[in-house]
C-alpha cells in the first residue's frame, strides 16, 4: 500500500508516515456499521494487514458520534440467512482488528454503542476524549448484544460486562477507563495528540517485534499459565535470534540507537 488517500463513501482511509487512518464517514447516520461500511472495512483490513510498510492503524470517525452500532434501517425484516450474513461479516471484521499484524488504536468521541462499543472492545488500545460514553443497549430493543459481548468480555472483568449487558445503561469514559476499556481519557481538544503520543511510541520500536509481540499476546490469552509460558518461550526464542533484537540488544550495551530493518 503506497502513501495516498482513498475516500469512499462509508469509509476514509488515509496513509502517511507508516501510519493507516480509518475514518468511519457516516455522520448523518452516527457511523452506523452498514453492510457497506463493514465490507469497506473488511478490504481496507485485507490490504493493511499484507502491507509490512504499515505501522500502525488508527480508527476514527466523522461526525459527533462515534459508532452507534449495526444500521437499524437496514436490518428489519430480514431472513434468517440475511443476519447469519451481516452477523458474521460484521465478526469477521472485529477478528481482523485482532488477527492484523499492526497494532489498532480507536480514536473515541461521543458515543460508542453496541457494534460501536464492540469496535473499541476489538481494538488493541484505545484512546476516549471525556464526552465519550459507552453501551451495549442492545437488550432495551429485544436484540440482546451477543456478538459485541465477545471482546467486552475479554476487555473488561464480567460483573461489568454482564450489568452494562443486562441493563443496556451506558458508562462514561472515566468508568470505561477504570474497568480498562480505554488506556486514556483526554479533553476532545486533545485527542490527537494523545493517539500520535501512542502512534510515536510504537513505531519507535522494530515493526518485526511488534508483531511478533501482539500475535503471541492474543494467542496466550486463551491458554493455561504452563501453556502460555510454552507458547510464550517459543516466540521469545524465535524474537532473539531476529536480526532486530540483536540489533537492540547491540544498541543499547553501545549506547546508540538502533536501526531496525524489519527482519
Amino acid at each position: 500500500m503506497q502513501a495516498a488517500d482513498t475516500t469512499t463513501r462509508a469509509l476514509q482511509v488515509e496513509t502517511k508516515d507508516g501510519v493507516v487512518r480509518l475514518t468511519l464517514d457516516r455522520p448523518d447516520k452516527r457511523n452506523a456499521l452498514s453492510r457497506q461500511l463493514l465490507s469497506e472495512l473488511r478490504e481496507a483490513l485485507e490490504k493493511i494487514s499484507a502491507d509490512t510498510a504499515m505501522r500502525v492503524v488508527v480508527l476514527a470517525a466523522n461526525g459527533p458520534a462515534f459508532c452507534a452500532g449495526h444500521d437499524l434501517g437496514e436490518m428489519v425484516g430480514c431472513s434468517e440467512s440475511e443476519y447469519h450474513e451481516l452477523f458474521a461479516l460484521c465478526s469477521h471484521v472485529m477478528l481482523q482488528l485482532r488477527q492484523l499484524p499492526q497494532p489498532v488504536i480507536a480514536r473515541v468521541h461521543g458515543v460508542a454503542t453496541a457494534a460501536g462499543c464492540q469496535l473499541v472492545a476489538a481494538c488493541d488500545l484505545a484512546v476516549a476524549s471525556e464526552n465519550a460514553s459507552f453501551a451495549t443497549p442492545g437488550v432495551k430493543i429485544g436484540l440482546f448484544c451477543t456478538t459485541p459481548m465477545v471482546p467486552l468480555v475479554r476487555a473488561i472483568p464480567a460483573k461489568p460486562a454482564m450489568e452494562m449487558l443486562l441493563t443496556g445503561k451506558p458508562i462514561s469514559a472515566q468508568r470505561a477507563l477504570e474497568l480498562g476499556l480505554v488506556n486514556r481519557v483526554v479533553p476532545t481538544d486533545g485527542l490527537d495528540a494523545a493517539v500520535d503520543e501512542l502512534v510515536q511510541a510504537i513505531t519507535a520500536s522494530s515493526p518485526l517485534t511488534i508483531r511478533l509481540g501482539k500475535e503471541a499476546f492474543y494467542d496466550q490469552l486463551a491458554l493455561d499459565e504452563p501453556t502460555a509460558y510454552h507458547r510464550a518461550t517459543e516466540v521469545m526464542t524465535d524474537n532473539a535470534l531476529r536480526h532486530d533484537a540483536q540489533e537492540g540488544m547491540n544498541a543499547f550495551l553501545q549506547k546508540r540507537r538502533p536501526q531496525w530493518t524489519g527482519e
